[in-house]
């Protein structure tokens, strides 16, 4: 056996122990709406224990933004402020708080509060255009919306707003009557407890939005159970790593340290929106768990991040493979001071074997690390980092505690395991979600007898490692982004010059991939580029909107069942 292989060894060995009986990441398997799923032993019963656990954390830095700072003793009274405020005007367990604006201290304070009260926190994309936003509110029907000064704008060119208490934050423009402001619902005195909730592991939590693949997105039901699930997801495969690196060390089959690692308070950065999954789930949920201070920015700038970095000491940086290859591309890199860090990758997109490398190489004392997951999952499905990574730098990582993993054909028929196998990934666990809000056909197509279908063409190693080879949607990942080609070109459609509309992803070294279109006019109708993406502008979010588009005087070519060749005609237009 390679020095490489038995690395991966200890890396199995040390998983199995952690997950024996009296460890604290021991699991066990229930039935969760009807389906065996495994779950710790020891997990907490709701969101709202563990953030009312966070308290005592007291004075500690809790929320960095630019130049703010918020002890967790501040943002626990601002919570506490606002769920009695939430609660006196409506706001029950069940109930829907919409929330809409950058990654804002308040953000935070609102998710917290709608949580512990029992209702679900519905992330509003902050890219979203005015029609976009209205389909998601008129879908979740919140009670109470909570927006900055951009999104509140947009609000107000909505044709029919419905009926929901508006909390503005950040914002000095006129509001509709009854509205109220931020600094309104925080000049009461802090209440000192929260509004007593019944929660249920199984109640909604969150509600964030996928792109749809008929135009529509869709509003996933992310519960307490799985949100906590995958928290602890995240805990065990840190957990995995440091005791596997233990075991290597001492078989010899890894170098010990020269120096003694310095003990750092941990700090995470996230430079992704919190309407997602990767920076609400997988950063705010587990920095609040372990008392960490969590650092965000008004915007993504590399420049900024480093100064960020250098000044609060950030130890995990977590964002989508771009902007890690931006950090280290940026001249300030040899400037400033990133000794602190001590882990750097993310998710959202593949990390790029080279990529993997230069990371292992340019930050002292800090591995490379990826995780793969989805809205669906609450969060991960793998994780791998430092030299696991290194090892296998083509994969994602094993999968979590919680979850299952097998391999299907088109038809969904299980394929028979092996080193060999492709097939769609499907996963099976307690952080698969509970559904679509509103959309039993859609939750039926994607999830049965428990088992999510991901999508995603994969390989599953000997060592469990996964390796996703290819995606089953007909769907871009720009930056992090899933965007469905079928969302964009119904909108194209709308256009009343075109006859046809193809939309596909193209490389772009700096997204992953960007959004491209060919399309094809009714006789005797004109169209540019430009004027396509100004029309598109009013009905999608800026980054669906096509980077690229070509223009063709024939038919697009289709297969016989009629749909467009899409990989034959990316060929034909960029070789690849």
């Amino acid at each position: 056996m390679g020095n490489n292989a038995r690395v991966i060894q200890h890396y199995l060995a040390a998983r199995k122990e952690l997950d024996a009986p009296g460890s604290p990441f021991h699991t066990t398997t229930i039935e969760v709406r009807g389906v065996p799923v495994k779950v710790y032993e020891n997990a907490p019963a709701n969101m709202r224990v563990l953030w009312e656990a966070s308290a005592a954390h007291g004075d500690k830095d809790y929320i960095v933004y630019e130049d703010e700072r918020y002890t967790f003793n501040e943002i626990h009274a601002q919570v506490r402020k606002l769920a009695h405020y939430l609660a006196a005007h409506g706001v029950t367990p069940g109930s829907r708080v919409a929330i809409a604006m950058r990654n804002y201290p308040e953000w935070v304070v609102s998710y917290w509060a709608t949580l512990a009260l029992g209702a679900a926190a519905v992330g509003m994309n902050a890219w979203w255009t005015p029609p976009e936003m209205e389909y998601a509110l008129n879908d979740s029907e919140p009670r109470v919306f909570l927006g900055d000064d951009e999104r509140l704008e947009r609000l107000s060119h909505m044709p029919s707003q419905r009926p929901m208490h508006i909390i503005a934050v950040r914002s000095d423009r006129a509001l509709p009557a009854g509205s109220a402001r931020w600094a309104e619902v925080m000049a009461g005195a802090d209440p000192g407890t929260l509004p007593p909730a019944e929660i249920d592991p199984d109640d909604d939590a969150t509600i964030f939005y996928t792109s749809g693949t008929t135009g529509f997105p869709k509003g996933a039901q992310l519960t307490h159970r799985g949100s906590i699930m995958n928290i602890m997801n995240l805990s065990v495969m840190t957990a995995t790593s440091s005791f596997a690196e233990q075991k290597a060390i001492a078989a010899g089959d890894v170098p010990a340290p020269t120096e003694a690692p310095v003990a750092r308070p941990v700090v995470f950065m996230a430079p992704t929106p919190l309407f997602h999954v990767t920076a609400c789930n997988c950063l705010l949920h587990p920095a609040t768990a372990a008392g960490a201070k969590i650092v965000f920015t008004y915007k993504w700038d590399p420049g900024r991040a480093l100064e960020l970095i250098e000044r609060e000491k950030v130890t995990n940086f977590s964002g989508v493979p771009t902007m890690s290859r931006e950090l280290l591309q940026h001249p300030d890199w040899s400037r400033r001071d990133t000794s602190s860090l001590q882990g750097m990758g993310g998710g959202g997109a593949a990390l790029q074997p080279d990529l993997v490398h230069k990371i292992a190489a340019a930050v002292k004392g800090a591995g490379p690390s990826t995780g793969y997951g989805m809205t669906e999952t609450h969060g991960i499905i793998t994780a791998v980092a430092s030299r696991w990574f290194v090892s296998k730098p083509e994969s994602c990582g094993p999968a979590v505690p919680t979850l299952e993993t097998k391999l299907v054909d088109e038809d969904g028929n299980d394929l028979p395991p092996g080193p060999n196998t492709v097939g769609v990934l499907c996963v099976r666990g307690s952080v698969v979600i509970k559904g679509y809000l509103n959309r039993p056909e859609a939750t039926a197509d994607s999830i049965k007898d428990g088992w999510l279908n991901t999508g995603d063409i994969a390989r599953i190693d000997p060592d469990g490692f996964i390796y996703i080879v290819d995606r089953a949607k007909d769907m871009v990942l720009r930056g992090g982004e899933n965007v469905y080609c079928s969302e964009v070109e119904t909108a194209i459609y709308h256009h009343d010059a075109v006859a046809e509309a193809c939309v596909f992803g193209i490389p772009d070294e700096r997204l992953g991939e960007d959004v491209a279109a060919v399309v094809v006019l009714l006789p005797g109708h004109t169209l540019t580029e430009s004027a396509l993406r100004e029309f598109l502008a009013a009905s999608l979010a800026k980054h669906k909107i096509p980077a690229k588009v070509w223009f063709r005087t024939d038919p697009i070519p289709r297969n016989a069942s009629g749909k467009f060749l899409k990989r034959e005609l990316r060929k034909e237009l960029i070789g690849s």
